[in-house]
């Protein structure tokens, strides 16, 4: 299988243009920089927002979800600037394989962390859910509890949408590369229809 899936590597390296393979990549890193331009600005806003009310209210459950809010979105700025720099300074001038391997990557990242998202929803709603049992720390559990629900649930969305729009981008433009190749006749070897 893995001869097969080498010999596959090889003939659409040969067979695919490498203009078209920089185009895809220079679109998907575009994409990324986008995305994580999103990111960052949602959590830039959050900083400055929630950071203005939590230094402003002296007490109670707003304040725990705003110091959540500024606390969440610290790491997702430290995500946002590395991966921005990252795609900024991606090489699109890549092989096949190279190509195909990143994009497959760059889909399972997006699936993995929409999955912790609905983890962090989850850790929201056990807050939540704590406050009820534990007044002496309800407005606390309460408050980290709905920013999480905030933080997650706009994770949650962005990490589906990055998905869907790396998803359809390859649906469009890489896989239509395959559709020339199939098995030949004899079954032991590929035909690359030229039309």
């Amino acid at each position: 299988m893995k001869t097969i899936l080498f010999i596959f590597i090889i003939l659409a390296n040969v067979c695919f243009g490498q203009d078209d393979l920089n185009r895809f990549n220079s679109e998907r890193s575009k994409t990324d920089q986008k995305l994580m331009l999103t990111l960052g600005s949602w959590a830039t806003t959050n900083m400055i927002v929630s950071g203005a009310a939590w230094v402003t209210l002296q007490e109670g459950e707003a304040r725990y979800f705003h110091q959540m809010n500024v606390m969440w979105n610290v790491v997702n700025l430290g995500l946002a600037i590395p991966g921005y720099i990252k795609a900024r300074n991606a090489s699109t001038d890549i092989s096949f394989a190279r190509t195909w391997s990143e994009q497959s990557q760059t889909e399972k990242v997006f699936l993995f962390n929409g999955a912790l998202d609905i983890a962090y929803m989850t850790s929201g709603m056990l807050l939540r859910e704590m406050a009820q049992n534990d007044p002496s720390r309800a407005e606390m559990f309460n408050g980290f509890g709905n920013g999480l629900l905030l933080q997650g649930g706009f994770l949650f969305v962005f990490d589906l949408a990055a998905y869907g729009i790396h998803k359809i981008h390859a649906n469009r433009k890489l896989s239509p590369l395959f559709d020339n190749m199939e098995l030949s006749q004899s079954g032991i070897g590929i035909r690359y229809n030229l039309n």
